[in-house]
């Protein structure tokens, strides 16, 4: 067993299941989605996108961009949420962050849909 595929799939793996714990709930209930969670998803989304560096395939380039576009929507949700958390109504200012996090999701799921064709299509 290859450590270092583990470790690579591990953090692909929990940065989406992170960010769809956040995602999970209510969409305008701040009580169901914490702010913590969603850090949590940010950190670990730019883990994902450090170890997907390097990799020089044309799946290692769409895996790439997949951790890109969920990072950043990942951080502007957490910029909003920090900018506009005072200002704003909660349940309105939650539709919006959670809206985020689910197009961060779908990169995610696509990036893991991804690595398990490449690992299917691996031959020993």
């Amino acid at each position: 067993m290859n450590l270092e595929k583990v470790i690579f799939g591990f953090f692909i793996v929990l940065a989406m299941t992170l960010n769809f714990g956040f995602f999970l709930g209510d969409i305008d209930n701040p009580n169901h989605h914490h702010v913590y969670e969603l850090y949590a998803a940010i950190v670990v989304s730019l883990i994902a996108t450090v170890l997907k560096f390097g990799d020089r395939t044309q799946v290692g380039a769409v895996l790439l961009s997949t951790s890109l576009a969920a990072d950043l929507q990942l951080i502007a949700a957490a910029i909003l949420w920090a900018v506009m958390g005072g200002s704003m109504d909660e349940s309105s200012l939650m539709v919006y962050i959670v809206s985020l996090s689910g197009g961060a999701l779908m990169a995610n799921f696509v990036s893991v849909i991804l690595l398990i064709s490449e690992t299917i299509s691996q031959r020993r």
